[in-house]
């Protein structure tokens, strides 16, 4: 049997391993309960576990409009991505789509920006979940913990994109469950109904009772926005994943539909949650955390070590859908010829294992940046990737302007998901995520760090992409 991988080109591969192709090489082995769950979970990262508190204390209860505010955009974000990726499942997604609409010069910048942003998530992610892990077994230090976590993340994405989804379907599983729960059990206790409750259940009370709802004035709803945007990157994993599902049209059209849903539940819901459990400057919320300080509050024993479990599953989920999502695009853009060739090649299962371990060796070296420059090297790669999320958003509602035209030109049979008032709407979102990049730089401190190191990528990024179409116009003509 012939083990060679073999170059994915468009008309897919005629594979016998039981899995279908998809148009690229890959093999459609993503089920139906896989795409769903990639979707709910994917909007849940460690950072809404750990983050929350310090969004807390900047806002007080009006927190929740900022979360509103970045849930809204994001739910525009997705339905524009979701028009385009209904019609054109890609494993680039918003990359390829870019390319299309906008030029080779727009999908490789904003593709190597993505995979750039999601390998420096793997350090941080590796590094939080080394951290638990040592509490637990300090018998092995951190960095084995971290080196341990990312082989098995690896050698599960490397078996198959079947291994990926089932691993990514039981943590995220455990993510939307322990989420209902806290929000089930929490509005429970808010009422004064949960049996055994130490929580006194003032209703809403505490919403408005220290300091009122916008206890550090109204313009702390966009600090707020700035701590909590990054907290919301991950939902466009699944136009990703759709291209090596069965019926990517209908999961892409499913995985839109419910993004309001699955923010208002679990951003909204369990902050809300919070806010009504405690007061907004209790300081149970900052030392121990937002989550650990209400389950506290309830009475619930253990709360700090459950916690830690759900917070190391959000860990390992983000590490897989991470090294998954960056070793796509790197696929992706070794198809457009805007990447070494070998990473669009696959094995027999339909596996980019180049791409798939160029990203991993990457998230490798800066874990090892991470421990032995944290303050300096390791720190530049963070700022430097911290405003890609904007910059992603931002290019995707451009090229649906552009895509919309394309789509109803040639396949409008295809556009089964439509952005809504377009393109009024579109133009409402990009103004918003302008104004955010904006607010960013004139708040100062560390958004402003990163809002011009990203900028400052994104130049050096561009003016490659620029230089190797010029290249290339020259060497045909």
């Amino acid at each position: 049997m012939n083990t060679q991988p073999t170059l994915a080109k468009e008309g897919g591969s005629t594979g016998t391993t039981g899995q279908t192709p998809s148009s690229d090489g890959l093999k459609a082995g993503l089920k139906n309960r896989h795409l769903s769950m990639i979707a709910i979970g994917g909007v849940i990262g460690a950072g809404l576990f750990v983050g929350s508190g310090s969004g807390i204390a900047a806002a007080g209860p009006a927190i929740l409009l900022s979360y509103a505010l970045v849930g809204a955009m994001v739910v525009f974000v997705m339905r524009m991505l979701g028009e385009m990726a209904a019609a054109r499942p890609s494993s680039g997604s918003f990359s390829a789509y870019a390319d299309q609409a906008l030029g080779r010069w727009a999908g490789f910048t904003i593709g190597w920006l993505y995979w750039f942003f999601w390998v420096v998530v793997l350090a941080v992610e590796a590094t939080a979940g080394a951290v638990i892990l040592e509490g637990w077994v300090p018998a092995v230090p951190q960095w084995a913990w971290a080196l341990i976590v990312m082989v098995v993340l690896t050698a599960t994405n490397l078996a198959s994109v079947a291994s990926y989804g089932e691993f990514e379907f039981w943590f995220a599983g455990i993510k939307v469950v322990a989420i209902g729960a806290f929000v089930a059990i929490g509005l429970l206790a808010v009422f004064g109904v949960l049996p055994g409750s130490d929580n006194p259940g003032a209703g809403f009370a505490h919403l408005t009772d220290t300091g009122g709802f916008f206890p550090m004035g109204a313009g702390a709803i966009l600090t707020g926005v700035l701590m909590v945007v990054f907290s919301f990157m991950g939902s466009e994993i699944v136009t990703l994943a759709a291209g090596e599902s069965e019926d990517p049209q209908r999961a892409v059209t499913k995985a839109t539909n419910s993004v309001i849903w699955r923010i208002g539940v679990f951003y909204l819901g369990s902050i809300f949650v919070v806010l009504t459990l405690l007061p907004w400057n209790d300081a149970s919320i900052t030392e121990k955390g937002s989550y650990v300080a209400a389950l506290d509050s309830i009475g619930i024993p253990a709360a700090g070590q459950i916690m830690n479990v759900i917070v190391l599953t959000a860990v390992l989920s983000c590490l897989n859908s991470g090294l998954y999502t960056a070793s796509r695009m790197a696929f992706s853009l070794g198809r457009r010829g805007d990447a070494p060739k070998s990473f669009a090649k696959v094995d027999k299962r339909g596996v980019p294992r180049a791409a798939i371990l160029s990203s991993v060796v990457f998230g490798f070296v800066a874990v090892f940046f991470n421990y032995e420059w944290p303050d300096t090297v390791f720190a530049f790669l963070l700022n430097s990737s911290g405003a890609v999320a904007l910059f992603v958003w931002l290019v995707i509602c451009v090229t649906q302007l552009r895509m919309r035209g394309i789509i109803l030109r040639e396949s409008p049979e295809k556009l089964v998901v439509r952005m809504w008032l377009f393109p009024y709407l579109t133009w409402a979102t990009i103004g918003m995520i302008v104004f955010v990049l904006g607010y960013m730089i004139y708040d100062g401190g560390s958004a402003r760090e990163q809002v011009v190191l990203s900028l400052l990528v994104a130049a050096l990024v561009l003016a490659i992409a620029l230089v190797r179409d010029r290249v290339a116009k020259a060497s045909r003509g």
